[in-house]
């Protein structure tokens, strides 16, 4: 057919062919070969139609030689119905002067710009159509022979080289989708590496959003863990403002129903779908999120939070989505892992610690009691022996000041260790720790409705009642030695399966989060930890109230180990 064409039409098609073929990009090739059709044929308007997959209508539509505001006026695009839809139907070339007239027309919308001469021709992949070219309104006349052997032509060329730049895109595809699958087992094979050292908690923390980050290309990626029933920002990689320590309450935010509802969420508007301000996670800037629930042996620990993929601020796709939720899989065993580990390091450094107090209690009842005592007798059998007058008020006193001694070591074992404890029960031991300190010029009022073991009822775990005890005991000792207080209001009950325990004064306050503030509250936040409790100090110039509670385990559990898989999740 193309011994018809001129010779110059002929070297133009050969150099539209070879350009064409060198591209990889579809776009790229759809957007030439309409100014092609255009150029070879002095079409004014080029229009080709992309087949849906069922190849009954088209999928998309690209214009040429029409402006954007007759675009806007023409409206919906065509579906490939009418005079389209017979190329579809019967995919051979179709050449018409008066395209209204032909008996499938269905004439023209609103805003149409006027249209008589038409030349479709479809093109053909491998055997199948895969869309169709349109030209109209040739300049100087209808559309010839000529004209339409040259379009199919173009066709033949264009689905030549619309097949190497899909064979391309798809093996570029694929080359990304196995980079990325190589990136995740990279960033699991590290956070696994991590677990398998024992490495800290926050260090893992670290090592997750950071390997988080990379895998989805995002700029911020945000580790937000349960405590109680708000979520805190535990760790943060990128462009994250001051988001470490923020927290979100579970009940009230987008965040929240992601790991109530243990499924994940991609956001394409941050600022509207949020329901806690994005200025409040610290990503101020962000404008699309992707939020993964972190789940490990079915229990939902925290989210893992990625912003903005790329810098373009992309928005997440499906292959991230499950890319994430897979490494966010992951990073949930390793979480666990590494609190199961800071668990039981905190467990060796109490039990330490209390094996040392009462190792503090025996030497001073064997020891220093037992010196001050026979001191005691000495000076009163010396009293009985002699009589010198210029020694008698300095004996009576030494003796005096040893019975204060003798009370004094006594007050600090009972603080190490009460006997009341471990024979009465922690009310008893409670109640006689409330006496002690209402003697320092304190008025202390408390509400304690705790198992009482003499009304057969059953005791706390031993562990528990030691937890709860130094609790209180460090609590009051703050308000006598730094609050400067005149009242405290001390509450222990046991409630709906929980411990909780309350403990107000009216002193002066501290900075909570002062790290210069010694050891005393973060002895109390580890016990706490150990214990599967919480604690919430809050403090100001009109006093301080602490706040715990901690799951009611009764000394019976102790036998089944339910205390150590609590202790351990």
């Amino acid at each position: 057919m193309t011994e018809t064409l001129d010779y110059a039409r002929i070297r133009r098609l050969l150099d539209i062919g070879r350009g064409l073929v060198t591209k990889l990009s579809v776009e790229v090739i759809l957007d030439e070969i309409l100014e092609a059709a255009r150029e070879l044929t002095g079409a004014r308007y080029a229009a080709l139609g992309v087949l849906n997959r069922d190849r009954t209508e088209l999928e998309r539509f690209i214009t040429s030689g029409i402006d954007a505001k007759t675009r806007r006026a023409i409206g919906d695009l065509p579906r490939g119905r009418g005079v389209l839809g017979v190329l579809t139907e019967d995919p051979r070339p179709l050449r018409t002067s008066d395209v209204g007239g032909h008996p499938r027309s269905y004439g023209f919308p609103d805003g149409h710009p006027p249209m008589h001469d038409f030349l479709g021709v479809p093109i053909v992949i491998r055997g199948e159509s895969w869309g169709n070219l349109y030209l109209t309104e040739k300049d100087g006349g209808p559309f010839t022979e000529e004209d339409e052997e040259a379009v199919v032509v173009l066709s033949e060329w264009a689905a030549t080289a619309i097949d190497n730049a899909r064979l391309y895109e798809t093996s570029e595809r694929r080359r990304f989708e196995l980079e990325r699958a190589v990136r995740g087992l990279e960033a699991t094979r590290d956070v696994a590496t991590a677990i398998g050292m024992a490495t800290s908690l926050e260090r893992v923390l670290e090592l997750i959003v950071k390997r988080g980050r990379a895998l989805v290309e995002a700029n911020t990626v945000l580790i937000m863990l349960r405590e109680r029933d708000v979520l805190v920002v535990t760790a943060a990689a990128g462009h994250a403002v001051g988001a470490k320590g923020r927290r979100i309450p579970i009940d009230r935010s987008t965040s929240g129903q992601v790991f109530e509802r243990a499924q994940a969420e991609r956001i394409s508007d941050v600022a509207a779908r949020l329901r806690i301000g994005h200025a409040e996670l610290g990503v101020p800037e962000a404008h699309t999120a992707l939020l993964v629930p972190m789940i490990n042996r079915g229990q939902t620990v925290g989210v893992l939070a990625a912003f903005d993929r790329g810098p373009e601020h992309g928005a997440f796709s499906d292959e991230d989505e499950q890319l994430l939720r897979t490494f966010a899989a992951t990073a949930a065993n390793a979480v666990a892992v590494a609190q199961s580990v800071e668990a039981d390091r905190l467990r060796i450094a109490l039990a330490a610690a209390d094996a040392e107090r009462q190792r503090w209690a025996r030497e001073l009842h064997d020891e220093t009691l037992q010196g001050l005592g026979a001191l005691k007798v000495l000076l009163s059998s010396v009293l009985q022996r002699r009589d010198p007058e210029q020694n008698e008020a300095a004996m009576r006193e030494a003796i005096e000041e040893i019975e204060m001694s003798i009370g004094n070591l006594r007050a600090i074992i009972t603080d190490l260790r009460p006997a009341a404890l471990d024979d009465l029960g922690l009310q008893a031991a409670l109640t006689a720790l409330i006496e002690r300190r209402g003697q320092d010029d304190l008025d202390i009022t408390s509400d304690l409705r705790l198992p009482d073991p003499r009304a057969d009822e059953e005791r706390l775990s031993p562990e528990l009642e030691t937890t709860v005890y130094r609790l209180v005991q460090e609590a009051l000792t703050n308000v006598v030695k730094h609050a400067g207080a005149h009242s405290v209001e001390v509450s222990v009950s046991v409630l709906d399966g929980h411990i909780n325990v309350a403990v107000q004064d009216d002193g002066v306050g501290f900075a909570v989060e002062d790290p210069t503030g010694g050891f005393g509250i973060k002895g109390m936040r580890e016990r706490m930890y150990l214990a599967g409790g919480t604690l919430e100090i809050e403090s100001g110039p009109e006093g301080t109230a602490l706040r715990g509670q901690l799951p009611a385990r009764r000394g019976s559990d102790v036998a089944d180990g339910s205390r150590s898989e609590q202790a351990a999740s």
